[in-house]
């Protein structure tokens, strides 16, 4: 695997650089002291321009190369995830409750990697934006660097980013042209009714009931309202209702996730839920209040560009460890907005056996980050070419 011999040498730094970003995770917006580690790194490798407290605690580097030339942007995100790990390492996070469970700490070490390298040899024609990204699993924050002008401010012409894949050979990258990942969109449905006495449901309006029919109603919407080569997952993930074995509540509540690819099925799939909610609302007799809120859109790489970035992963691992038409997956990712605004790709990168992503037993795999890091020099300089 022809790593880049200099990013090679950095691997015990990027492993030190990683753990210390492990043991101090950070969540959402609230990435300051990962902000603050990530420019002091940058202004030790002399980089050329650093602009923080974008989206709240992003941060923007630049590297100019040798000639002029157009703006690439590489991004990486910075926040962690609230869940207690238990992976027992020696690293392992010093916060009660926080955890860097999907690799996002490897993701920033990755590139403060091929930032170090980019800086020292410069050996491209044109400048390289480094967008640190805080809030991707919580609030959209790719969405707030966009809205906050970081495309058209800092001259971006592509954009491309990485995500580790645990259970996938090591070194191995996949992608595929057009949409990657799906749309997520959460639905919160309130039920009201009238409670009472268990013994005696005759006087009350009983939301359990209604909810019952309710979450097995709106699995049809798949099986009977969507064209079955058409993706659309709705998955039912919460159910709260009742205190008590003799007590019908008076209200209760469920939510469930929603994920597609096309705006077509995005919204037949919200039509569909409202209209069975609401049907069933009146058949029980209940009150029902439904928020739906519109989330993260799909992750849509230009098919140009991710035929080059398999191009270029295949320098990096081999040409049988790059699969570049690899299929949908129904995950989302808020890199989405970021390829909304210019074209660029998404890929993953296989880490090897281990824990899945958001498992409190995650942890990332230091090994895979020098390939990561070489991926990102290479496509620069591969883009960029001096002469």
């Amino acid at each position: 695997m022809p790593v880049i011999n200099r990013i090679a040498a950095l691997a015990p730094e990027m492993t030190e650089w990683r753990r210390h970003l492990h043991q101090h995770p950070e969540l959402e917006f609230d990435c300051h002291g990962t902000a603050a580690f990530v420019a002091a790194r940058l202004r030790e490798f002399g980089v050329d321009e650093i602009h923080e407290e974008i989206a709240k605690t992003g941060v923007v580097a630049l590297i100019r190369g040798r000639l002029d030339g157009p703006v690439i942007g590489l991004r990486a995100d910075m926040d962690a995830l609230p869940i207690q790990e238990a992976t027992g390492a020696a690293h392992a996070s010093r916060v009660a409750g926080k955890m860097h469970a999907c690799g996002h700490d490897g993701h920033t070490a990755m590139l403060l990697g091929a930032a170090r390298y980019l800086a020292e040899t410069r050996n491209f024609a044109g400048t390289v934006a480094l967008l640190f990204q805080p809030a991707e699993e919580e609030g959209g924050g790719g969405e707030v660097m966009v809205r906050e002008g970081v495309m058209e401010r800092f001259g971006i012409a592509e954009v491309y980013g990485i995500h580790n894949a645990p259970n996938v050979p090591f070194g191995h990258f996949h992608t595929t042209p057009g949409p990657l990942m799906a749309a997520v969109d959460t639905a919160w449905v309130h039920v009201t009714g009238r409670g009472g006495h268990g013994a005696t449901p005759h006087d009350c309006i009983d939301p359990v009931v209604a909810i019952a029919g309710m979450v097995g109603a709106v699995q049809s919407i798949v099986s009977r309202n969507v064209f079955a080569l058409l993706e659309l997952v709705i998955s039912v993930t919460q159910i709260h209702v009742g205190t008590a074995s003799n007590i019908i509540p008076e209200e209760g509540w469920f939510c469930a996730t929603i994920r597609s690819f096309t705006p077509e099925v995005r919204d037949l799939a919200e039509r569909r839920l409202r209209e069975i909610v609401e049907g069933h609302g009146a058949a029980y007799g209940v009150q029902v209040r439904i928020d739906y809120d519109r989330g993260y859109p799909p992750t849509v790489n230009d098919p140009t560009r991710a035929a080059f970035a398999a191009e270029v992963a295949r320098e990096v691992s081999g040409a049988d460890a790059v699969e570049d038409n690899a299929g949908r997956e129904m995950g989302a990712e808020d890199f989405s907005y970021m390829l909304e605004a210019r074209p660029g790709a998404y890929l993953f990168l296989g880490s090897g056996p281990g824990a899945g992503l958001h498992h409190p037993a995650y942890d990332f795999n230091d090994e895979v980050a020098p390939v990561g890091a070489s991926f990102f020099a290479r496509l620069v300089e591969r883009a960029l070419p001096v002469g």
